[in-house]
């Protein structure tokens, strides 16, 4: 019986606690216990399973597929939105979304951001951020070259100045072309002391916000001009690259796909990637399932927002 007196009144304290909403202090002075020992019966009420934690998701999220995403990657962190259409710019947008409300409560006063410059999922994530006064971050860094197609070049400028405007920072553009004609022009152009100036800071970094391209570049990254030739492309394909991260390549398994038109990018390569704290990628859609499966093998991303769909197919 003293097992079961004892199991009585621990019941009865965490009814006080958790249903009643007494603090332990209160708990304590109404049952002439000491605090400490209100606190070990709260513990004690667990281990007996008198109280049990239970989450119920709210319709429309879908914590069973993070949670198997997490685990089947080895990924830190997960984000799976919900979308009525599986449907590129419907997918998009509610990435956006998310994204923007996950960097609106996560980000730390001082922050460096880097931004990949030419990527519409991103763009859509800037489209919804709100400004953000009470946590400035120090810089945003553009870190893929963004000149090109005089027509669209002006994407790349007014993304990385628009983010860097809302969170309260300053922007470092990179104001040089994502892919150059040879390996000398990118030596010339990186020796501007303006894009030195935003290199040099690639390696302070403190939170990346990448796309993930497929090896066939997007309606975007085609129309800016910042893409390699077909021929250059097919011989990637044929190289084992199922997509990138800033026009760095990788194959299925996550091991990087080295070309000599490496040197021909203008940058965060995915070694320095690798270095910064908090990496989070923002892709879906079926033609790039086979990319997102290979950037989480990569190891350099620690939180995936994608979609319901596009998280089912990389399960299955």
């Amino acid at each position: 019986m003293t097992r079961l007196n004892e199991l009585r009144l621990i019941s009865r304290v965490a009814q006080m606690y958790h249903l009643e909403g007494r603090r332990q202090a209160e708990i304590a002075q109404h049952l002439r216990l000491s605090q400490a020992t209100v606190s070990r019966m709260l513990k004690r009420a667990e281990a007996e399973d008198i109280v049990r934690t239970s989450v119920t998701p709210p319709v429309g999220t879908y914590s069973e597929l993070e949670s198997t995403l997490r685990e089947r990657y080895d990924l830190p962190e997960a984000i799976v939105v919900e979308c009525t259409e599986d449907r590129d710019g419907a997918i998009m947008a509610r990435i956006g979304e998310a994204a923007a409300h996950l960097l609106e409560v996560t980000l730390a006063p001082g922050e460096i951001i880097g931004v990949s410059s030419w990527s519409q999922t991103i763009s859509k994530m800037v489209e919804n951020i709100h400004p953000l006064k009470s946590a400035p971050a120090k810089y945003v860094v553009q870190t893929l070259g963004g000149m090109g197609d005089p027509s669209v070049q002006t994407h790349a400028t007014q993304l990385t100045t628009r983010l860097a405007r809302l969170t309260g920072a300053e922007p470092k553009l990179l104001a040089v072309q994502g892919v150059t004609t040879s390996r000398e022009a990118k030596l010339l152009m990186q020796a501007d002391p303006y894009v030195r100036e935003t290199m040099d800071l690639f390696g302070s970094i403190t939170l990346a916000i990448v796309g993930i391209g497929a090896v066939e570049p997007s309606e975007l990254l085609a129309r800016s001009g910042n893409i390699f030739s077909s021929r250059e492309l097919s011989d990637l394909a044929e190289a084992g690259a199922v997509g990138d991260i800033s026009l760095r390549f990788f194959d299925k398994n996550g091991k990087p796909v080295k070309t000599p038109l490496d040197d021909r990018v203008i940058g965060l390569p995915l070694e320095d990637l690798e270095r910064v704290d908090r990496v989070i990628a923002l892709a879906g859609g079926s033609k790039k399932t086979d990319a997102i499966a290979g950037a989480l093998r990569v190891g350099v991303i620690d939180m995936l927002v994608t979609d319901k769909f596009t998280a089912q197919r990389l399960i299955n």
